[in-house]
């Protein structure tokens, strides 16, 4: 069909749903692990990408364990560094023009001095490979479900002490880790704290839990995007109060397999999201455990789901309407997504 066959790739895009642990390239990890000493599972060795399924407790941990053996690797400024950079150029690579990359420095903060060094670290770096890479880098900083929301708060204001809206800025607060646990509503103080410093809302709702987990979210934590948000599907009601509130939906195909979700590909209900008005930027999610990235989301919508290449282009406008991209890098993206559009098939 006309318009197949023009790459992915080259059409401009925005990623805004990449975990900066989770960013990192298979090798990358190995040579940290090397460096500081550390033995790393078989299933970011010699069995990578690992076999995952989070249906069940005991399927979430095994992800878990493994996503903790990797963050283990990151113990110094020059891996923090590491990681933003390459993550850039892995992006600039896929045509996204613009990355928010999500993170949670708690992890790393002992082994740079304190959450503040750790932040302010991953900023600079951003800022630099923003002039380096060709994709403009902006900063998520996310809580974690697993721990206590007073924690959360604290993460809220020192994401708020660096709020902007240009690369190398925190331009939004999320929530992440597994649904299952925690009480969404009890993060609600975190992210008042965050919307009143002018940070996008971008918790994650909506994969391992339904439409109900979707609801609770937008009753709690008003969010602007959704990580995930895809079982938005199950409940038609709470599907149009997302497309009603403009909401833009994180969709992460790969994510969604890998993890049991979906059985495959297909049964990712892309093109029901699209048909119902839903606004909707594909992300990778982790690459490092699921092993694909951003354009092989993209390369799915086309294969799986037969959409068009005009259907891409509105993949990628959404990508960056959504983001929190400043108006001179939307203007430069929107007209580069036409421009792919309009130009002759390879």
């Amino acid at each position: 069909m006309p318009g197949r066959t023009r790459s992915v790739h080259a059409l401009p895009k925005a990623h805004l749903h990449l975990h900066f642990t989770g960013s990192m390239r298979v090798h990358t990890v190995r040579e940290m692990a090397d460096k500081h000493g550390l033995r790393l599972p078989p299933a970011l060795t010699s069995q990578w990408p690992p076999q995952l399924s989070a249906r069940d407790e005991r399927g979430w941990f095994r992800f878990q364990r493994l996503y903790d053996s990797a963050r283990a690797c990151v113990q110094d400024e020059e891996d923090l560094r590491r990681i933003v950079r390459e993550a850039a150029e892995d992006d600039a690579a896929e045509g996204s023009r613009w990355l928010e990359l999500q993170v949670d420095p708690t992890t790393y903060a002992p082994f740079v001095g304190g959450l503040t060094p750790a932040t302010e670290i991953i900023l600079d770096e951003a800022r630099l490979a923003s002039g380096t890479t060709g994709t403009q880098v902006a900063i998520v900083i996310a809580a974690s479900r697993m721990r206590h929301p007073l924690e959360a708060r604290t993460l809220a204001r020192l994401a708020s002490q660096h709020a902007g809206y240009g690369p190398g800025s925190v331009v939004g607060f999320g929530l992440s880790n597994d649904e299952r646990r925690g009480l969404t509503s009890e993060f609600e103080a975190a992210f008042r704290i965050a919307r009143r410093a002018g940070l996008a809302s971008v918790p994650h709702a909506g994969e391992l839990l339904g439409a109900d987990h979707v609801q609770v979210a937008l009753d709690h934590l008003d969010p602007h995007r959704l990580g995930h948000g895809v079982r938005a599907v199950d409940n038609p009601e709470v599907l149009r109060r997302v497309v009603e509130k403009d909401i833009t939906l994180e969709v992460c195909p790969g994510s969604n397999v890998a993890l049991g979700v979906y059985r495959t590909l297909a049964d990712v209900p892309l093109p029901r999201l699209l048909d119902a008005g839903a606004k909707v930027a594909l992300g990778a999610d982790d690459p490092l455990l699921f092993g694909t990235r951003l354009t092989d989301q993209y390369l799915s919508a086309r294969k799986d789901h037969g959409l068009s290449d005009e259907v891409l282009a509105d993949l990628a406008r959404a990508s960056i309407e959504g983001s929190r991209a400043p108006a001179d890098v939307r203007r430069e993206v929107l007209q580069g997504i036409d421009e792919w559009l309009t130009a002759t098939p390879a």
